[in-house]
This record gives C-alpha cells, structure tokens and sequence, in this order.
C-alpha cells in the first residue's frame, strides 16, 4: 500500500484551567502552541489554547510538504498531529505507512537508562522489533561517535550528545513518512556535517516528507508544495513559490 496523509477539518484545542485569560501561564502556552486563546464557553475561568483550526491535507507518495509561518503558527503542533502525538478535538486524520518523527527527537528515551538501553527504548517507540534493533545496534553506536559514553545514563550527556543518539537512532530505518523540523541539531560542525549527509541520503529514499522550516532555500529545495500557516490556521495552501512570496509579505518584507 502506497503512503497517504489526510486531514479532514482537524483542530486541535487545550484547556487552560486558570482564573484569567490573560494570565502569564496563558500567554505562554499560546507562544508555545501557535494558538489562540479564547474563553470556554461552559465556564469563564477554563480558557483554551485553539492550537489548530480545520486543517485539511492530502498528501501522496512522492509529496513533500513544506510548513511556512512565524514561531507560534502552529506548524510543531500539526507535526505531532501528524505523528499521533496529538490528538485532534474534532476532525479526521488518517495515515498510512511508518513514520519517523525528526522533532521532538528525544522521545521515547529515559534519562536514567545507558545510551544503549536508550538506542533500545528509541527504536521500540519507532515502532522496531528488538530483533532488528540488535541487529541495528553496533552500526548506530559507531555513528554516534559516543564511544564509552554510552555505558553510561543519558543524564550525564549533553544536548549534544543526546540529540547525537536520538538522530542515529531515528535515522536508521527509512520510513514511508518523515517529520522533519528543520530546527534538530546534532552537535559539533564535524558531527553536524556527516549528520546533514547522513540525511539527505534518508530523503532521498522516503516517500513523503513534511517539512517546518524558516529557511526559504531549504523549504524551496525540498519542497514543491507548502502550507502557510498563522494562529494555527492555514491561510494559503499551494505552491511553494507562492506561498514564501505571500509570507514575505505578511511580514512585511
């Protein structure tokens, strides 16, 4: 079965149980999700974060989407949709083939177990059996360049060294579909340089990517089609071109 993303009118809403909608705690969370916020409508003191608002995507083998809008459109938030990190209050979303989520990379690891256990626990929340993890085992670890660090907790790492295990990790299998945020990082420029090589080969192979950036050469190199985004809507959808043209001149430029 070939790969295929829909998203029929999905929004996606979180409750904020404080007593003023305009509190600090508010206006945090709604820089975080991209969203509005707006009073319950059951009760003054509940105000909720509307983080996306019908959201319609259809997506085929051989698409690659690019995500386009200023920090706090929405576009992470859509990209854990996409993922089924979240789940949407309303709408539908159907996916269908593997999915590597390249953001919010270091889910699925455990701060107290070893960077082996954790090659481990990273694999299993990407949906790998253990028998092909092992097997995966000492070609990720050599790629890590962690060495003897990795008899030790993650705790005792550095962002670096832990995005280095969580990017190995999630790069060894290709998928169907792959999230990516162009915001990952891997490290030190040596290690960033064979990361970016690293990847490219990866895009190459999978069959649908969507992709959140901020950078205008990347989106247009990657991507042929985007989705403009502002306050967690989609306010253009079509060629790429287009839309940076258009988002240029929402901000002005």
């Amino acid at each position: 079965m070939l790969a295929s993303i829909t998203l029929e009118n999905v929004s996606v809403s979180f409750p904020v149980y404080s007593a003023s909608t305009r509190s600090l705690k508010n206006r945090l969370i709604q820089s975080a999700t991209g969203g509005q916020i707006r009073a319950d409508t059951v009760s003054q003191r509940i105000s909720v974060v509307q983080a996306l608002q019908d959201i319609n995507i259809t997506l085929e083998d051989g698409d690659r989407l690019g995500l386009i809008g200023h920090n706090g459109a929405g576009k992470t938030t859509l990209l854990r949709v996409l993922g089924g990190i979240y789940e949407p209050n309303s709408g539908r979303v159907e996916v269908q083939g593997s999915t590597v989520p390249l953001f919010d990379i270091a889910l699925g690891m455990n701060q107290e177990s070893t960077g082996y256990e954790n090659i481990v626990l990273r694999g299993l929340f990407l949906g790998l059996s253990r028998k092909k993890i092992h097997a995966m085992m000492d070609e990720i670890a050599e790629f890590t360049e962690l060495g003897d660090f990795l008899d030790l907790p993650i705790r005792t790492y550095s962002a670096g060294m832990q995005m280095r295990l969580a990017f190995a990790v999630s790069t060894s299998v290709v998928p169907d579909i792959l999230l990516l945020d162009e915001g990952i990082g891997a490290g030190d420029a040596s290690f960033l340089h064979k990361a970016r090589e690293r990847l490219e080969r990866f895009t190459e192979r999978v069959s649908i990517i969507v992709l959140s950036s901020h950078s205008e050469d990347l989106v247009r190199s990657m991507c042929s089609k985007s989705l403009l985004m502002e306050h967690g809507r989609v306010v253009f959808a079509g060629p790429t071109d287009e839309a940076l043209e258009r988002y240029r001149a929402m901000r002005g430029w």
